[in-house]
C-alpha cells in the first residue's frame, strides 16, 4: 500500500496555490526596496526628535536625538550646529570645538569641565550646548 499524504488525508485542507516566479521576484524585490528605504547611506544623520522647552524668562531649552550611520572610526557629533559623523577621538578626547559645531559667524568655547561647548554669536548672545 502507498503511503498518502497527510494533506490528502485532510478533507477540508486545499493545496498552496502556485505562483509564478515573476510574482515571488516581484515580492522579492519589493522586500529589499522597503529595507533599503529605511537605511541612512553612510556618514550621514536625520534628526528624529526636537523638543523645546521655552518655559524660563530668556532661557530656551532644546533637546534632540539624531539617527546616524557613521564609518569605522567616527561617531555621531555635530558640524555647523547640525549632526553629523566626525571623527571618534574628538569625542573621545572632549575636544568638541574641533568638530566645528558652531555657524560660521560664532565662536567655539569649550565648558570649563569640557561637559560640552558654548557657540557666541556677533552680537553677544551665546548657545551653550552640554553632550550626554
Amino acid at each position: 500500500m502507498a503511503p498518502v499524504s497527510r494533506l490528502a488525508r485532510r478533507k477540508d485542507a486545499s493545496r498552496w496555490p502556485r505562483m509564478s516566479s515573476t510574482f515571488w521576484a516581484v515580492v522579492l524585490l519589493t522586500a529589499l526596496l522597503l529595507l533599503y528605504c529605511g537605511q541612512l547611506a553612510a556618514g550621514t544623520c536625520e534628526i528624529v526628535t526636537l523638543d523645546r522647552d521655552s518655559s524660563q524668562p530668556r532661557r530656551t531649552i532644546a533637546r534632540q536625538t539624531a539617527r546616524c550611520a557613521c564609518k569605522k572610526g567616527q561617531i555621531a557629533g555635530t558640524t555647523r550646529a547640525r549632526p553629523a559623523c566626525v571623527d571618534a577621538g574628538i569625542v573621545r578626547k572632549k575636544q568638541w570645538c574641533e568638530m566645528v559645531p558652531c555657524l560660521e559667524d560664532e565662536g567655539c568655547d569649550l565648558l570649563v569641565n569640557k561637559s560640552g561647548w558654548t557657540c557666541t554669536q556677533p552680537g553677544g548672545r551665546v548657545k551653550t550646548t552640554t553632550a550626554l
